[in-house]
């Protein structure tokens, strides 16, 4: 997936609740690292990346599907 124009990988997504499925709104990406490099994303850009609804949504679809 791409975030910034950049590749990521490893997204480790938390709290999702199939009981809230298909909104899932309570999950959220915990941890991910740029591809190539293997560096975690800052607080600061995990924050950024959490504030994308559709991104975080596709995550969680690529971890329960």
């Amino acid at each position: 997936m791409k975030f910034k124009n950049r590749s990521i990988t490893d997204i480790e997504v938390e709290d999702i609740d199939m009981r809230d499925y298909p909104d899932f709104c309570d999950a959220y990406i915990a941890n991910a690292r740029w591809e190539g490099t293997g560096e975690e994303l800052s607080v600061a850009e995990l924050e950024e990346l959490n504030d994308d609804g559709d991104f975080v949504y596709d995550a969680v679809l690529k971890v329960v599907l």
